[in-house]
């Protein structure tokens, strides 16, 4: 029994201790939401939990493909190590999920932001996990500047089609 606990309280990741895991994590989450807040707060279809899921995955998913690379088994020379699959995986689902999200209506295309908010999700979930949090905060903060600033330069620069 003592194993088992011991296995469990163990890192996943090796030199990595669960309050870096639990920091990096929880900035997945918290960037994921802002990038999801403004999008619910436009009361789009994907919003704040969407987002924040789509982080916090992608998180994860680099969390464990770290925890496999640095691993003590991953030493044997017959295992492949590719981390550019981790970026191709997250990618490939979260697209998935985005598709879903963009629709046309009478010619006129809608969802194209919000699936982009999501692929950006996906990838500051994957720089938080891989540990790059400064990175991480500043695409988010760059992608809020975009989504609110920009959007009020469109509705002053351009004229309605209606």
């Amino acid at each position: 029994m003592e194993e088992i606990i011991a296995r469990f309280a163990t890192p996943p990741v090796e030199g990595h201790g669960w309050p870096t895991i639990l920091l990096r994590l929880s900035m997945a989450i918290l960037l994921g939401g802002l990038i999801g807040w403004e999008r619910e707060a436009k009361q789009k279809h994907a919003g704040l939990r969407t987002h924040v899921m789509i982080a916090l995955a992608a998180c994860l998913f680099a969390l464990i493909t770290l925890g496999m690379m640095l691993s003590p088994l991953a030493d044997d020379d017959s295992i492949r190590k590719d981390p550019i699959r981790l970026i191709e995986a997250v990618t490939a689902g979260v697209a998935f999920l985005a598709a879903g999200t963009i629709f046309t209506r009478g010619g006129d295309v809608k969802g194209l932001t919000t699936g982009a908010g999501m692929w950006l999700a996906g990838s500051v979930g994957v720089a938080c996990g891989l540990g790059y949090l400064g990175l991480a905060t500043l695409a988010t903060i760059l992608a809020l500047v975009v989504l609110v600033i920009f959007k009020r330069i469109e509705r002053r620069t351009i004229p309605d089609e209606d």
